[in-house]
């Protein structure tokens, strides 16, 4: 019998087939962080019930947590600071490893999570958090769950779970220069819809996949689920094995299991003549950096085009909300903010991408631009290479780790009005503030917004 990367995954940790369209799952590793937890916690405690494998579960606190440069992080908001102990209290109780406040690898989860080498190809990993589809970009299904399934997960390391269809997204060509994963995923999302894969597990493939970089597809597939994807999957190559045997300490000295895992990792692939409910097929060779210019990520444009028409009662909410007006170009239009950082672009080849784009220019001047590594040790990392540096001698403010200004949970808020260029994942009305405008771009363009002061094509400053 023939079968998709999906369907092999699902096979290989389905425990028992509940009917026809359910499945009781095995999970292989439960994340959680401080804001999806505490109810399930508290529903364990009611009934007298523990975590069944804790070492299979691991926190972190990432999105209530203040990035300022202290050296010393405290959370000032009670209510934050009261999730912050909670999560603690509870890891403790239960034996779960925590990446607490002050721990020096602390980060968000999406991005600790593969470079402590916890994500392996053919796992299923499940949180508290729909960016889960990171995952994919090693061949492990990743997806997010609700506060009533972490109970049961923790307490079974197991979940009811309803069967996707399963959608191929084929991308060729190779990715002209000053464009990134980024802007890929944003062409893909404007051309399904918000809701093209809805109910659909999307597997990536094409030339243009293979030439990405391991941190470039965990953009990629962390973004999948804007499209309403339940799950994104790339199935692991030699770029993807290598990053996992770099990331494991113990694959790199026990050779059994590392040969064991790698016979393993090679059947991990949609068979040829697996079949896919829905196929698409897109040329990335023609692509041009892209910036959303409404409140939802399908409504993106390339910079060099142009506002397209409303097409209905949501577009036009946007553009009023945005400011904007069809048929009207993003490019020149100012910006006060720009944000840098997030599990969808917080790793070390991001910053590399900024530091590259800047040269020698600075912030322009009424605009603040942060940035905020999306971990500990992509911050230490970026200090080590010197990035850190060269953005604070650029004007730019350097932050310790966390979700900061992606959702506003914490003090990284921005006030009303303000337009901001941000490498993060959503652009929802009030995402990062109330009232303010977001316009999601690759960290490339971030820094090119940065040092003009306006949304800038960065492919004139990388040619300058």
């Amino acid at each position: 019998m023939t079968q998709t990367l999906y369907r092999k995954l699902v096979a290989s940790h389905t425990v028992v087939q509940l009917d026809a369209d359910n499945v009781l799952l095995y999970a292989d590793l439960h994340l959680m962080n401080e804001y999806t937890s505490p109810q399930a916690f508290a529903g364990l405690a009611e009934r007298g019930l523990t975590t069944l494998y804790p070492g299979q579960n691991v926190a972190t606190v990432s999105h209530i947590i203040p990035t300022h440069p202290d050296k010393f992080r405290i959370i000032g908001d009670a209510d934050s600071a009261l999730q912050a102990s909670n999560l603690k209290r509870n890891c403790d109780r239960h034996a779960i490893p925590l990446f607490d406040t002050n721990d020096r690898w602390q980060g968000i989860e999406h991005v600790i999570a593969p470079e402590h080498g916890m994500i392996r190809p053919g796992m299923v990993v499940i949180c508290g958090d729909s960016h889960t589809t990171t995952y994919g970009a090693l061949g492990a299904l990743g997806f997010g769950i609700g506060t009533t399934e972490v109970e049961h997960l923790l307490a079974t390391q197991t979940l009811v779970y309803r069967l996707a269809q399963d959608m191929r997204i084929r991308i060729d060509g190779a990715l002209p220069p000053g464009t990134t994963a980024k802007d890929v995923v944003l062409m893909v999302i404007a051309a399904i819809g918000a809701q093209g894969a809805r109910g659909y597990v999307v597997e990536f493939c094409g030339t243009a996949i293979a030439a990405l970089s391991t941190e470039a597809r965990f953009t990629l597939c962390n973004m999948a689920v804007e499209a309403g994807a339940r799950g994104a999957l790339i199935a692991p190559d030699e770029t993807a094995i290598r990053y996992v045997l770099e990331h494991c300490p113990d694959l790199a000295t026990d050779a059994a299991l590392r040969e064991r895992a790698l016979e393993h990792w090679r059947t991990l692939y949609s068979d040829p003549d697996a079949t896919f409910d829905v196929e698409h097929r897109f040329d990335a060779s023609s692509l041009a950096p892209t910036v959303t210019w409404g409140t939802s990520p399908d409504q993106a444009v390339t910079v060099t085009g142009l506002i397209p028409p409303a097409r209905n009662a949501s577009d036009t909410r946007a553009l009023h909300y945005t400011g904007l007006s069809s048929g009207t170009s993003l490019e020149g239009v100012a910006i006060q903010h720009v944000f840098i950082g997030s599990c969808t672009n917080g790793r070390i080849e991001d910053l590399r991408a900024v530091i590259e784009t800047i040269g020698e220019r600075r912030v322009a001047p009424g605009v603040r631009a942060m940035v905020v590594p999306g971990s500990g040790a992509v911050r230490d990392q970026a200090e080590q290479e010197g990035i850190a540096a060269k953005l604070i001698a650029a004007g730019f403010e350097w932050r310790k780790p966390g979700c900061s200004m992606c959702l506003a949970m914490n003090d990284d808020v921005l006030a009303p009005g303000t337009r901001c260029a941000s490498t993060t994942n959503r652009n929802f009305e009030g995402r990062q503030g109330r009232g303010a405008i977001t316009h999601l771009m690759s960290p490339a363009m971030a820094a090119a917004a940065a040092v003009t002061g306006h949304i800038t094509d960065v492919r004139k400053l990388l040619a300058s």
